[in-house]
């Protein structure tokens, strides 16, 4: 299973204060990927995010961090393009992550299956509290 996370969309609903202001975007990101580390250790599985670049590079970026797959795009292409070409590249191998409608039915389409961001945010936020103790 590989899950392509439309990051963006899934940051709101993992940080509820997140405003998307550039000085706590990159804490904020790295707190999504600490979470999604720790349930992609519950759960082996590829993990890519994708997000839109705000510097606005000429070229896609690729980074890895904790086991996970970054893609920013580059300028001039939106994060559903990149989305949707993973999911190409994936077809019905691929979970993708999303509450665009968009997205949604063009993964459908490509026979992948959708978890709608805020159930997957539950997932994590329950596994979150189990592992903490808090939910047995």
């Amino acid at each position: 299973m590989h899950l392509i996370i439309d990051g963006y969309n899934l940051l709101p609903i993992i940080l509820p204060l997140f405003q998307g202001a550039s000085e706590d975007l990159q804490r904020n990101r790295d707190q999504l990927i600490d979470q999604l580390a720790s349930y992609r250790q519950r759960k082996p599985c590829e993990i890519t995010i994708v997000l839109t670049d705000g510097a606005g590079m000429g070229h896609r970026k690729k980074e890895r961090k904790k086991g996970i797959d970054l893609i920013f795009s580059k300028l001039g292409e939106t994060a559903d393009e990149v989305i949707k070409r993973l999911v190409k590249e994936r077809g019905c191998g691929a979970v993708v992550v999303t509450s665009d409608r968009d997205i949604s039915r063009y993964a459908q389409r490509m026979s992948a299956a959708v978890i709608p961001s805020n159930q997957f945010g539950e997932r994590i936020g329950h596994s979150a509290l189990r592992n903490e103790g808090r939910i047995h």
